[in-house]
């Protein structure tokens, strides 16, 4: 399979090369600035009541399955809702009064607003150039390596969660860089200044046992097999239909379907700059197969061929070919003003595919070598059929093959299933075709089939208009479908290139978008301390299981500070596994670990977490909590010398798994004592394991919930003795 993998890649490759040096070089050149990104977010998964705002539209309308995300939009998912979305290999969850956006969304940059509430994300894949970055209020997060990851902004903007679970990450705000492993969270308050708290990741709530069980849901896809692992919505085919091996088209996936069911048939049309008219299905497997690959007719059922494994995806809007004409049933005209209808057929096996919006030659290669099995001879003679004529299509004749609406539903957004023109098959055979629909959009295209239902809810205006810290500079910020409406009438169909968008702009408009401030340049800097600090106080998850409480200090018997809580020095050339030299990082002093002394079992009226009521059980002897550590000074370590290695030099300190700081000369932590009575769950747990794994200890994909810590919150009944 690997070898036949490569081959396959092998060929792709011959073939866009072939066609880039064969076509002519103004042909080359052509809009090269205007292609659009290979990779856009599907909103995949909705839970209680989620918003959507298209970019840089005023009106928020109730968010849609299926709907591809892209730079600009914005997304609110309200009190006790979560939404999930897939972007490429990575996952991203929003928890409940959680406001974000996408600040830049293209081949190389994820850059996500978090202007209030709490995400879960995990990164399969991250390549040597690619940037990954949740930009809160007080400080820009980025991801260095594939791993777990949450991010909290509180409320009131003044502080930011950070918890790595695996992988490593990077905190930029105040002037100073913080380096945070895998297995560490970091409190961060302030936005002048960042007062930040480094420790080690203890605790999970609701929303991050939610996120794991979607992720073991994801980790258990048998379509996994088939397809590029890069190719959005694959997760959701394996319970909906089969795959079956096809002599001529190899992997075929069969949905289960009624009778007289046809792809492009259920669902409805939305305008998505710079892609334009664009499909979203209503089926809950209905993103992949309309977005990428092809559809093909056999045995008297439709299936669906996605395209090379080894190719990483390029997305589409809608993989069809448009149909109409004064030939077509009664009097169906694609162009033309609001009468008339609108027909379309998907594409086959080997069949190309032309956008109908402005792009390069070389993107029209991708397009298609990345979704079908196709030559460069075919893809040439096509582009340059501009009359689309002799171009055979083969599911053009299939029997209900073309779908056929109004302009009238199509522009507003409207079920097509339920609006269905009858067409005749002759007339479909002598119809032309049309690389688009030439239908010009309305401000209903954009903002989708919601617009007219209920009234959607909203973020609360602090949240809405709060400025964001950014490590990257985001791109100028869209210009809004109202300014570009008269331009889109006169090319009806047909999106605005990027340049012809530029001259809309106002000549005053600034060059990047305001809601957010640069960082200011930053330098390595230590924790300023690592003792626990309570996450950010959001109404997210309030009496959810969700965000835990101010846990009182007294009530937790803590290890002297070692070196472990804070990340080590990297002398590596750059971020793990991705080349070049990374600035030298801090380290804190050990302090020394203090005698223990006997300690007397605790009185059952102390032990107890204040305000979570239960009796705690016998304190373990030897286990007296030290005083706190005093902050470490901060000073700069100079880098060690690199030496050929795994990661660009080897480093100077062994950080063990996943980036984890080396323990090794650490004091050992006392063993926690056993806690009775923590209110929620109730039930006494019988002996705890000594060897429960650590997060860094168990693969990327599944992290096992650790055995709880002293008194986590909400999750109570009696604990027995703990093993050493």
């Amino acid at each position: 399979m690997i070898a036949k993998q490569t081959k396959i890649l092998s060929l792709a490759s011959v073939l866009l090369i072939t066609g880039l040096l064969t076509a002519a070089p103004a042909q080359r050149n052509v809009a090269a600035d205007n292609d659009p990104s290979g990779r856009v977010a599907r909103l995949n998964y909705l839970q209680g009541s989620v918003s959507f705002q298209p970019a840089d539209e005023p009106d928020w309308v109730n968010a849609v399955v299926n709907r591809p995300v892209t730079t600009g939009d914005r997304l609110w998912a309200d009190d006790n809702s979560r939404a999930e979305m897939h972007l490429g290999s990575s996952t991203i969850r929003l928890d409940g009064q959680t406001g974000m956006s996408f600040f830049n969304l293209d081949d190389r940059t994820t850059q996500i607003e978090l202007s209030s509430g709490a995400l879960n994300i995990r990164v399969l894949r991250l390549d040597r150039d690619e940037i990954f970055e949740v930009d809160t209020p007080n400080q820009a997060f980025s991801i260095l390596r594939p791993g777990q990851y949450h991010i909290e902004a509180s409320e009131d903007g003044n502080s930011t969660y950070v918890t790595v679970r695996t992988g490593e990450g990077e905190v930029t705000g105040g002037g100073r860089i913080y380096s945070i492993g895998a297995g560490f969270s970091g409190n961060f308050r302030g936005s002048n200044t960042l007062r930040a708290s480094i420790y080690r990741a203890d605790d999970y709530n609701d929303f991050d046992s939610w996120s794991q069980d979607r992720d073991r849901r994801d980790d258990r896809s048998q379509s996994a097999r088939y397809v590029s692992p890069d190719l959005v919505g694959y997760q959701d085919l394996d319970d909906y239909g089969t795959w079956r091996v096809d002599a001529s088209y190899g992997n075929v996936w069969m949905p289960r379907v009624p009778t007289g069911w046809a792809p492009y048939h259920d669902g409805h049309w939305v305008w998505i700059s710079p892609w334009g008219w664009t499909w979203v299905d209503d089926a809950p497997w209905g993103y992949a197969p309309f977005h990428y690959g092809r559809w093909v007719y056999t045995s008297n059922d439709w299936g669906w061929i996605p395209g090379p494994i080894a190719v990483r995806p390029v997305y589409a809007p809608a993989l069809v070919v448009f149909i109409g004409g004064p030939r077509f049933s009664l009097a169906v005209s694609i162009g033309g003003g609001g009468g008339g209808n609108v027909g379309w057929f998907p594409l086959g096996p080997r069949e190309v595919y032309v956008p109908g919006y402005p792009t390069s030659r070389t993107y029209v290669d991708r397009v298609n070598v990345s979704n079908t099995t196709v030559n460069n001879i075919t893809i040439t003679n096509v582009y340059n059929n501009t009359s689309n004529s002799n171009i055979q299509y083969s599911n053009r004749n299939v029997r209900g093959g073309v779908t056929a609406v109004s302009q009238s539903t199509f522009v507003n957004a409207q079920p097509v299933s339920k609006s269905l023109v009858v067409v005749n098959q002759q007339e479909i055979a002598s119809a032309p075709i049309h690389r688009r629909a030439e239908v010009t959009p309305t401000r209903n295209s954009v903002l989708g089939p919601t617009a007219a239902g209920k009234r959607a809810p909203q973020p609360p205006v602090a949240v809405a208009s709060r400025v964001v810290v950014a490590k990257t500079a985001p791109p100028p910020a869209s210009v809004t479908f109202e300014k570009q409406q008269a331009r889109l009438a006169a090319q009806p169909g047909q999106p605005l290139a990027r340049n012809e968008v530029e001259v809309l702009r106002p000549a005053n408009a600034p060059s990047t978008q305001t809601h957010f401030k640069q960082a200011p340049q930053g330098k390595p800097a230590q924790a300023d301390s690592t003792e626990p600090v309570a996450r950010p106080e959001n109404n997210a998850t309030r009496g959810r299981g969700g965000n835990r409480g101010q846990q009182p200090l007294t009530a937790q018997p803590q290890a002297p500070a070692p070196a472990a809580a804070v990340t080590t020095p990297q002398p590596s050339n750059a971020p793990a596994g991705r080349g070049g030299n990374r600035p030298p990082q801090p380290v804190t002093a050990q302090p020394p670990a203090p005698a223990p002394a006997p300690v007397a079992p605790a009185s059952p009226a102390d032990s107890a977490p204040r305000g979570r009521g239960g009796n705690r059980g016998q304190q373990p002897p030897n286990s007296q909590p030290p005083a706190p550590a005093p902050a470490a000074p901060e000073r700069e370590v100079p880098p060690a010398k690199n030496a050929p290695g795994e990661r660009g030099g080897n480093p100077s300190q062994d950080r063990g798994n996943a980036g984890t700081p080396d323990t090794s000369k650490a004091p050992a932590a006392p063993a926690p004592p056993a806690n009775n009575g923590q209110g929620g769950r109730g039930g006494n747990r019988g002996q705890a394991r000594g060897n429960t794994p650590t997060p860094e200890q168990v693969p990327n994909s599944i992290v096992p919930i650790p055995a709880p810590s002293n008194s986590p919150a909400g999750r109570g009944g009696d604990r027995g003795q703990q093993n050493p």
